[in-house]
C-alpha cells in the first residue's frame, strides 16, 4: 500500500500537489525525478474553518458559506435573487421570471429594478420612450420585455393572479381584445342566429364572425346546416378536419399547462399514460411518455422514482428501474440508499475520491477534490533519505 496516494502500489493514485515544479527532463537520461511525500497543507483556495468535518475542505473561491474568508455567507437567496462565490466574491444573479434587474451594482439590495419598468425595459437602461409603445410582456410568459408589440399586437394592461402590467395581445382574433384592447365580442351577437356547437368572435379585427366551439369544426363545409359537426379529438378529424392518425396511432388531448393540445399518439418507443377513449370517436386524454427513462413513468405509468429528499444524489430511471445517482463529490459508501450518498468523497480522507481510499492519516493529509494532497519530499541535508 502507497500510504502517500491512499492507493494500491502499482496502480496510478489521485493525488493533488500543493507546490514544487518537476521542471523539464534533461534529454541525456540524467533526470532527477521528483519524490512527493504526504502533505497537511491545504492547497492554493482552501483551508479549515472552524465548522470544517475535514483539513482542508473549505474552498474560500466557491463556498457561498465562506465566500473569501471562514463565516462570510453571501446573502441568501431572496424572491428574485440568486448569489454565487466566484473566485471570493458573492455575485448577484437576478431570477429572470421574477422581472427584475440588478442596475446598480449594488449587491446589499439585490435586484432592485422591475424589468418591466419603461426605464429598463427589459434591461438596464433601455428606455421606452413612445407613450404608444411602453414596456410589454412579449410572449404572455413575463421573461421577455421590450417596448411596443410585433405586427397585428397591440400593448394592453392586464392584471390576473400572476402578474401586472402590458401583455401585447392579437387585436385581429382575438375575442377578449377585438380591434382593440378591452374589445370582448358578443358570444351571441345581439341575438344572431347560431347553430350547432358556434358562436361569434373575431375576425380581421372585427366581432360578428361565426366561429366553431373549441374541438369543433366544420368539416362538411355546410354550417348553416348543421354548424360544426365533427369533434376534432377522433382518429379521422385529429385536431383539424381530415387530419387523419395512422393506423398504430390515436388522437388524444394531451394537457399542456391550462390548456390542451390535440394530436396522434404515440411515437415509436412512447407509452400512452391517461384514459383511453372506448372507441374512436370517445375521447382520449394522456400523455406519451418514455418508461425507460421517464422520472415520473418508470418501467410503467404513473410510477415515479423516488428521491426529491435527497440532498446529495438524484434519482434517475435506467431500462425502467429507478436508481440514485451520486452527486459529483459524494458517494454511497454505506450501501444503504435511505440516507442518501453520506459520503463527501471531495474532502474525506478515509474515502477520498472514492470510498475505502485512504489518505495517509499519520502524516495528516488532507483530501481535497477527491485526491490526497501530496508535496514534494525534503531530503536530509546529508544527503539521506526523504523525510
Amino acid at each position: 500500500m502507497d500510504h502517500r496516494l491512499g492507493t494500491e502500489r502499482g496502480e496510478p493514485g489521485p493525488f493533488i500537489d500543493i507546490g514544487g515544479d518537476a521542471g523539464t527532463a534533461p534529454l541525456d537520461g540524467t533526470a532527477e525525478f521528483t519524490e512527493y511525500c504526504p502533505s497537511s497543507e491545504c492547497p492554493v483556495g482552501y483551508t479549515t474553518c472552524p465548522t470544517s468535518t475535514f483539513r482542508c475542505d473549505v474552498n474560500l473561491l466557491i463556498d457561498t458559506q465562506n465566500c473569501g474568508a471562514c463565516g462570510n455567507a453571501c446573502p441568501s437567496r431572496g424572491s428574485a435573487e440568486k448569489y454565487t462565490c466566484i473566485d471570493g466574491r458573492c455575485v448577484l444573479a437576478c431570477d429572470p421570471f421574477a422581472q427584475k434587474l440588478d442596475c446598480n451594482g449594488i449587491v446589499d439590495d439585490g435586484c432592485e429594478t422591475s424589468s418591466k419598468s419603461n426605464d429598463s425595459c427589459g434591461a438596464c437602461g433601455n428606455k421606452c420612450s413612445d407613450p404608444a409603445k411602453p414596456c410589454a410582456d412579449q410572449t404572455g410568459n413575463s421573461i421577455a420585455f421590450a417596448c411596443g408589440c410585433q405586427g397585428g399586437q397591440e400593448p394592453c394592461f392586464v392584471s390576473d393572479f400572476f402578474s401586472s402590467g402590458y401583455k401585447c395581445m392579437d387585436v385581429v382574433y382575438d375575442d377578449a381584445n377585438c380591434g382593440a384592447c378591452g374589445n370582448a365580442c358578443d358570444p351571441t351577437n345581439n341575438g344572431a342566429v347560431l347553430y350547432d356547437n358556434t358562436y361569434y368572435g373575431c375576425h380581421e379585427g372585427s366581432c360578428g364572425a361565426l366561429k366553431c366551439q373549441q374541438y369543433s369544426g366544420d368539416c362538411d363545409h355546410d354550417m348553416a346546416a348543421n354548424g360544426c359537426e365533427a369533434p376534432l379529438w377522433t382518429n379521422e378529424n385529429c385536431g383539424a378536419c381530415g387530419n387523419a392518425c395512422p393506423a398504430d396511432q390515436f388522437c388524444a388531448l394531451q394537457p399542456i399547462l391550462l390548456t390542451f393540445a390535440i394530436g396522434c399518439v404515440c411515437d415509436p418507443g412512447l407509452t400512452f399514460c391517461g384514459t383511453r377513449g372506448a372507441g374512436p370517436n370517445d375521447t382520449s386524454i394522456g400523455r406519451c411518455y418514455d418508461l425507460s427513462s421517464d422520472l415520473q413513468h418508470c418501467g410503467a405509468c404513473d410510477v415515479a422514482c423516488p428521491g426529491g429528499q435527497w440532498a446529495h444524489a438524484t434519482p434517475s430511471c435506467e431500462f425502467g428501474a429507478c436508481k440514485m445517482t451520486c452527486r459529483s463529490g459524494w458517494g454511497d459508501c454505506n450501501g444503504n440508499a435511505t440516507d442518501d450518498c453520506e459520503t463527501h468523497t471531495d474532502s474525506d480522507p478515509n474515502n477520498c475520491g472514492s470510498c475505502g481510499t485512504v489518505c495517509d492519516a499519520v502524516a495528516g493529509q488532507a483530501c481535497v477534490q477527491g485526491r490526497c494532497v501530496v508535496k514534494p519530499c525534503e531530503k536530509e541535508q546529508d544527503g539521506g533519505l526523504p523525510r
